[in-house]
């Protein structure tokens, strides 16, 4: 790798795309040093990397970006045989006479779709068709949380939302999850999503991030909650080992459909 001051731009970010897939985040400082540059030309590379939505800034660095930034319904074609066995991992985790929190989002939705048939619950969502295809159930009692929609994602935001989710007190919650890093957190597009995120887990006892292959190791920009605020990790067979250790180091229980 040619190491010198006139090294095209290009050819500087090409190569610290390639770092961060290889290693999963890169440091400035480092990056400065291997490419013997200045910080502040690394940090104008990250800066323009960022803009177009090839990574994730974050204080002094950055991590792969995450996935989910298109909208519902192209989201709906994505990956769709992992969301369809993760949603049926996280539907085993749902008991009879359960309060539940289900969250928005098209692996979520696969959750709704994919129930036990006789399921005796109450389900309160902020998603529309989630709630939807809960309406197909005779023995789910369903709370529509109301607010004003976030299109992108088809789920009620806003101070509305929050007040009523508040005044849950669930058993268990399932989120939809755009990224999620052993360092980070759990991490959003949106910030007002952000908020009502965070507000379903302080109405949970237990949390369960569904969460694909794709979307582990990536940041967004606005942090719902660290790794410690959730109980239980849903995601797909074949992640490597090293991967998922990462997150059972921090104490969540994996649960691989």
């Amino acid at each position: 790798m040619q190491k010198r001051e006139n090294m095209l731009a290009a050819e500087r970010r090409q190569y610290i795309l390639n770092r961060l897939h290889r290693d999963g985040k890169v440091v400035a400082v480092e990056l400065s040093a291997d490419l013997e540059l200045s910080e502040d030309t690394i940090r104008r590379d990250l800066r323009e990397l960022a803009a177009a939505g090839l990574l994730q800034r974050v204080h002094g660095g950055a991590l792969p970006a995450s996935p989910a930034t298109v909208p519902f319904s192209a989201r709906q074609q994505q990956s769709t045989a992992a969301k369809l066995a993760i949603a049926r991992a996280a539907a085993g985790l749902v008991r009879d006479g359960q309060v539940i929190i289900l969250d928005g989002g098209t692996t979520t939705l696969l959750v709704a779709q994919n129930l036990p048939p006789d399921l005796h619950a109450t389900i309160v969502t902020n998603s529309p068709p989630v709630a939807s295809a809960l309406a197909a159930y005779g023995a789910i009692e369903v709370i529509v949380v109301g607010g004003r929609l976030f299109k992108s994602s088809q789920v009620a935001i806003g101070a509305a939302a929050i007040e009523t989710i508040k005044q849950i007190r669930a058993d268990l919650c399932m989120l939809g999850v755009c990224s999620l890093h052993p360092e980070v957190g759990l991490s959003v597009p949106d910030s007002e999503e952000a908020y009502v995120k965070r507000a379903m887990i302080e109405s949970s006892a237990e949390v369960a991030a569904l969460v694909s292959a794709e979307k582990l190791g990536t940041a967004a920009p606005f942090v719902v909650a660290p790794i410690s605020a959730l109980t239980h990790l849903v995601t797909e067979t074949g992640l490597p080992e090293p991967v998922l250790d990462d997150y059972r180091r921090l104490g969540l229980t994996i649960v691989q459909g």
